[in-house]
């Protein structure tokens, strides 16, 4: 009675510690969150055949597989969990690995696989312990919403957060020749952002963007590699070198160059040469005359003919894009030559001419002419006052600044009236402070259902914006004017150093770090072991010497009986 209670206390205490050692010595895999994993086991397919294997959590029972994930009966999948649970080896070769898409923070724990082979105590068991860590977020995938002169529009789609929230994201800009170290950063505070436009840019000029989101534990991967023209705009320089030389008494010679190739805002088309004659006797200027000359020199000229003896001319040019004409330049009054006529000629010339002279054609003059009130007839004035009265085109809106953080500018607007018919949009107009709303300034749109925006100044200063909303019958007048003051140029230096790119699906390895810990586990157990086995030594050789030989041995720690079959767990 006391042999058969030592033995079953033997053995079951060497089943507690084999299982603890199994268990000790399940691999830890780390994986971070939305990566890909595979955990290996496989068995030789040739040698066994085609056999039954099961993937469970959590710790492997003694039959079958604990919290079941995954099963195959050695050919194909027979049932799954989830569809993120799959077996990407060859089966029929023995190859059972399973492989978690998309891990999340609720996989990590325990992974068992059990390999059921025939026999008692046969099954080959592998157990792995999964940690799973945040992980920065998935690369941002931009699109181009509109291009204009000096503005940009993007947007972007929400992106998997890595397990931690996204709290803030950066937009690199930069000239498409230049390296990305001297591209203008910007970072947004605002998570929930999927849309912003940049103002300031230059016309006519190919920019480069990319983005990148920023959570807990780093930042992104950049987004795709946006690259964009701008329009083209009027020129913002006159033309340059400009001189005027009296040719002769009828013609003046014009001569310049074109403007500065940083304010051209595109290739010049054409100039426009206006002139007009100045009397001396009435201290005016009489109607301008114009004439379009093609580009088609660095250095330009043009003869100005058909003009005055003895007059002096005022003369402006004007460089244009497809865009528009820019700023005009100018130069002191030139006159053309005396008459070198005689003088009964001379007088019977001026009579002749002063006769013949042409009358303006008022179809050549812009903004010089226009209809006195008096030529509209009774029936259009009705239908003006009518169609005043009858469209009455939108209120503005009234404009707020949300915030202000170091380039980038976050605006709110309340719709007005929409008058007579319904608000089909929205526009920005925005100029330095010192600027005129006349001359140069960037405009934005906005849909009839947007009511908030954020833009970012590429070149901080002050500026002003002021907003319009527009109808079918016409545009509003103009809101309140917002004046505020972006931030300070440069390059901004980054909180969060970008992590070491990995596979997306990593293979399993064992964690260095825990040896030291399964040593110190396995070592006290293993002694324990050890002393049993001499105390049960000793204890055998007494019962020889009383009882005889029992035909029993030791092998592996369990107890085998001679002539039985292999109880042999592999």
């Amino acid at each position: 009675m006391t042999y058969r209670y030592f033995v079953s206390r033997y053995y079951s205490l060497c089943c507690i510690l084999y299982f603890l050692l199994e268990c000790s010595f399940a691999a830890k895999v780390e994986v971070k969150v939305g990566a890909d994993i595979t955990l290996t086991c496989k068995y030789d397919a040739r040698y066994y055949g085609k056999l039954s294997v099961c993937w469970g959590r959590g710790p492997l029972p003694s039959r079958g597989c604990a919290n079941e994930v995954i099963k195959t009966d050695g050919t194909s999948v027979t049932s799954r969990s989830s569809e993120r649970y799959l077996l990407m080896g060859n089966i029929v070769e023995g190859d059972v690995s399973l492989t978690i898409r998309r891990v999340v923070e609720s996989d990590l724990g325990v992974y068992g696989c059990r390999v059921e082979i025939p026999g008692w105590f046969n099954d080959r068991k592998h157990q792995m312990s999964l940690m799973v860590v945040p992980a920065q977020p998935d690369a941002l995938k931009v699109e181009m919403q509109e291009v204009r002169d000096r503005t940009v529009t993007v947007s972007w789609s929400h992106v998997f957060d890595g397990g931690r929230p996204i709290e803030s994201y950066r937009i690199d800009l930069k000239s498409k020749e230049a390296l990305w170290d001297t591209a203008v950063t910007t970072h947004m505070s605002n998570p929930n952002l999927t849309r912003v436009t940049l103002v300031d840019l230059r016309p006519a000029k190919y920019y480069s963007l990319r983005m990148f989101a920023i959570n807990s534990q780093g930042i992104s991967d950049a987004s795709n590699v946006l690259t964009v023209a701008t329009e083209e705009a009027a020129p913002d320089g006159p033309p340059l070198d400009m001189h005027l030389q009296a040719f002769s008494s009828t013609s003046i010679r014009v001569s310049w160059k074109p403007p500065r190739s940083d304010l051209r805002n595109g290739v010049i088309q054409s100039y426009s040469v206006s002139y007009r004659e100045y009397d001396p006797v009435g201290r005016h200027f009489k109607w301008w005359q114009r004439q379009s000359v093609t580009a088609t020199k660095p250095q330009e000229s043009l003869i100005l003919s058909g003009l005055r003896p003895s007059t002096q001319y005022s003369v402006l040019i004007k460089a244009q894009t497809n865009a528009g004409l820019g700023p005009a330049s100018s130069a002191p009054l030139c006159s053309t030559l005396a008459d070198t006529l005689p003088t009964s000629t001379q007088a019977t010339v001026n009579t002749l001419f002063t006769i013949t002279w042409p009358m303006p054609d008022t179809t050549r003059f812009i903004s010089d002419v226009t209809t006195p009130a008096a030529n509209v007839n009774a029936s259009e004035a009705w239908e003006q006052s009518a169609t005043g009265f009858s469209s009455v085109p939108p209120d503005p809106p009234v404009v707020e600044l949300k915030e202000v953080r170091d380039n980038t500018v976050s605006l709110s607007w309340t719709p007005g009236y929409g008058g007579d018919a319904p608000i089909s949009g929205y526009f920005l107009e925005y100029k330095a402070l010192n600027g005129s709303w006349d001359v140069k300034k960037t405009v934005v749109d906005f849909s009839p259902n947007q009511t908030e925006a954020t833009i970012i100044e590429i070149n901080p200063s002050t500026y002003n914006i002021r907003m319009f909303a527009k109808s079918s019958l016409g545009i509003s007048k103009a809101s309140n004017i917002l004046t505020f003051t972006t931030g300070e140029t440069g390059h901004q230096q980054d909180v969060f150093s970008t992590p070491t790119t990995s596979n997306t699906h990593a293979a399993t390895s064992s964690e260095n770090g825990g040896n030291g810990r399964i040593v110190a586990i396995v070592f006290p157990l293993v002694l324990v072991l050890l002393i049993l086995a001499i105390v049960t030594t000793w204890h055998l050789r007494r019962t020889k010497v009383k009882k005889g030989n029992p035909s029993l041995w030791l092998s592996r720690g369990v107890i085998l009986y001679r002539g039985s079959e292999s109880m042999q767990e592999l």
